[in-house]
């Protein structure tokens, strides 16, 4: 099978070395940007070269399969690239045009463009199943595939994707990270508008229900394209926006993904199990005579205005509100009327990333003399918890900024599920940090007023430092100390993970 060239068309004819070079050089993953760049072009540009690169494709993918068999490979498919040189391809395609035709060939030899290697919730995949070119709508849960070439993409819910080749996953809804291994170098994810083409990396996209679609690379680098023509070559660290027009770039979100080295960490068979139980633990809080505040965000009907996405929460099926872009924000109304002598905040947090001047998790939306004890919780620039009360004062020189702070990094690793607590008592004079479980600081205030509450907010509390980028699962307020005990079993009972490091 020869590839067309400019001048003939439709019949046998030498090889056209440039064009061949170019696909050996990207089939072995070598092939520079420049040359990957040069070979999307002439595919665009020739219809009869896209249609003999496919066929390509194909049964390069079926002698990599034939050869992993010959070779005793263990698993389905050759883990690392058995890829042919061009003198090893022409004698290939002449055996190839002796049979009665690659078509043909072909279409007998149906093998998966990749299987399932972990699916977590419910759904209708199970481990080792089998991927074909079929469309797919993943309502719940998290998916893990591996493609045939040996790229690890995580899709999760939810989500709609087709794979067209073991190197070509279209992605029309939804969010994956992929892994991709120098055997699947030039793995591509197309989406509505534009798409990625991996240069060896690890990458994510994600594809909303509305807006544009993203690129966020976390390691290595890949071509952006857009639809409207544009192309940006992405290394690690940096994000791009596929519009239909030129692309925009945009702040990495590295923790809106579950990365493949998340993915042993979920909890699977007993997950569902494990969330009926959180679950029963919130039923009893919402009779808790000191209640203030629950949010599960599981109902339409108690969801609180504002500007915000609903995505999957901690487990498979349920939902956590999302901020992403300047503004996002959940407006809550609390009563102002009472002073709170001793309050508990708690809540499950993913932040996207790290750095922000502070991460605001809940500001009331007063700060002023006139009511002293209102209350702000976020995270730092320091990656650690503060809890401030307008008036309230810690001994001078003894604390980052002259509030309570956590002691250790509440975010060891972004893109985790971490459970903050923090505990305050105006008898006391007292706050206490919890990360995990776990007690984490204590710090005495010299000045302690109660706290005060009224209209406030989760999320953007002001659009120049105090943002949010990322999810929030079970807010929950409490007028009272939570105790240890309590604070241990709230974490147990909701943990997603196997363990957390």
């Amino acid at each position: 099978m020869h590839p067309p060239g400019n001048e003939e068309r439709g019949v046998e004819m030498n090889l056209s070395d440039r064009r061949f070079d170019l696909i050996d050089r990207y089939s072995r993953g070598v092939a520079s940007k420049e040359e990957v760049e040069n070979l999307e072009s002439e595919l665009e540009a020739d219809r009869e070269f896209r249609e003999w690169y496919i066929d390509y494709l194909n049964i390069d993918l079926a002698l990599n399969l034939v050869i992993s068999q010959d070779l005793n490979d263990t698993g389905p498919f050759v883990t690392q690239s058995k890829r042919v040189g061009k003198v090893a391809m022409l004698a290939i395609t002449s055996v190839i045009g002796c049979l009665v035709a690659s078509l043909v060939f072909l279409a007998h030899f149906k093998e998966p463009f990749a299987v399932v290697v972990k699916s977590i919730g419910p759904g209708e995949f199970a481990a080792g199943e089998e991927i074909y070119s079929d469309l797919f709508e993943l309502e719940q849960g998290v998916l893990e595939i591996k493609t045939a070439f040996g790229a690890n993409v995580v899709i999760e819910a939810p989500a709609v994707f087709q794979f067209v080749s073991p190197q070509l996953l279209r992605l029309t809804k939804g969010r994956i990270a992929a892994r991709v291994p120098e055997s699947a170098h030039g793995f591509t994810v197309e989406t509505p508008t534009g798409k990625a083409i991996d240069l060896g990396t690890e990458f994510g996209v994600d594809v909303p229900e509305q807006g544009e679609a993203e690129i966020h690379v976390f390691e290595g680098e890949v071509i952006a394209e857009s639809s409207g023509g544009k192309k940006q070559n992405l290394v690690g660290g940096e994000a791009f926006s596929l519009q239909t027009g030129a692309g925009l770039n945009r702040q990495l979100r590295s923790g809106a993904f579950i990365l493949p080295r998340e993915m042993p960490l979920f909890k699977s068979g007993d997950s569902n199990a494990q969330s009926k139980a959180s679950q029963s633990i919130l039923k009893r809080l919402e009779s808790d005579p000191d209640l203030i505040l629950l949010l599960d965000f599981e109902s339409d009907d108690d969801l609180p205005q504002g500007k915000y996405s609903m995505v999957q929460g901690r487990w498979p099926g349920t939902r956590a509100p999302e901020f992403v872009r300047e503004g996002d924000h959940m407006d809550l109304e609390i009563s102002e009327e009472t002073a709170w002598p001793e309050i508990s905040l708690a809540a499950w947090v993913r932040l996207d990333r790290l750095g922000e001047p502070y991460q605001s998790l809940l500001h009331t939306d007063d700060w002023s003399n006139s009511k002293p004890g209102q209350v702000h919780w976020m995270i730092t620039q320091a990656n650690t918890m503060r809890l401030a009360l307008f008036g309230n004062q810690t001994i001078p020189g003894a604390e980052l900024g002259g509030y309570p702070n956590s002691r250790m990094s509440v975010l060891p690793e972004q893109g985790r599920w971490v459970h903050l607590v923090t505990v305050y008592s105006s008898v006391d004079r007292l706050v206490r940090f919890y990360v995990n479980g776990q007690f984490d600081n204590e710090v005495q205030q010299v000045t302690a007023y109660p706290a005060v509450f009224g209209p406030s907010r989760i999320g953007n509390w002001n659009v120049r430092d105090r943002t949010l980028s990322g999810r929030v699962d079970e807010m929950l307020i409490l007028g009272r100390k939570m105790d240890d005990n309590e604070i241990s079993e709230l974490f147990e009972t909701g943990n997603p993970y196997q363990t957390i490091r």
